[in-house]
């Protein structure tokens, strides 16, 4: 029975240095990814402003896809909304941002998070892959199927499809979003 007891203290021992261990690095590195993950944000939003002074960011709830918009201003005039977006790939949940017209038409975009397939659905992490759906939403369609696209274009989604058609919900559930906003101040 002591000999039990002796392997339960060593076993209870290194498992409380392992704790204190994992928590002192959890409280060093927490504030660093806070602050990365911050700054990856940012960026992605200078990304899609179109050059545009950047508003405060309003929470939204309640809406498929849709995040949060942040109203984009040219001199003090409203002229688009950049939309958080959310959508379920291959890989699980993944976030873009998205710049809209006020009419809704999608202007850029860009990937934030995904766990999707290397060498697949992480091809819309590339430059160019969000091309697809510039200027759609508004008077055109925004593409959630291959078979909406050129030939050349559904080339360059295979193997992906899945990843694919999430964006693209994502993107046409942005623009019905930012449809309902036009430009409310």
């Amino acid at each position: 029975m002591k000999k039990h007891l002796k392997y339960a203290s060593i076993l209870l021992s290194i498992c409380a240095v392992c704790a204190f261990t994992l928590g002192w690095a959890n409280s060093i590195t927490a504030p660093v990814i806070v602050r990365q993950e911050l700054e990856k944000k940012m960026m992605a939003l200078e990304a899609v402003s179109n050059g545009w002074t950047i508003g405060e960011q309003v929470e939204t709830e309640g809406v498929p896809f849709v995040m949060y918009s942040i109203p984009l201003f040219q001199e003090s005039e409203k002229r688009g909304y950049i939309v958080g977006l959310k959508g379920a790939g291959y890989g699980g949940e993944m976030t873009l941002v998205a710049s809209y017209t006020t009419e809704g038409e999608m202007l850029f975009a860009k990937m934030l998070t995904n766990s999707e397939t290397p060498g697949l659905g992480k091809k819309s992490e590339k430059e160019g892959y969000m091309d697809k759906f510039k200027g759609t939403g508004s008077t055109k369609a925004v593409p959630t199927t291959k078979n909406m696209l050129g030939s050349s274009e559904a080339a360059s989604v295979s193997g992906s499809s899945v990843t694919f058609m999430a964006i693209g919900k994502a993107i046409q559930g942005g623009s019905a979003y930012v449809k309902t906003l036009g430009g409310q101040k």
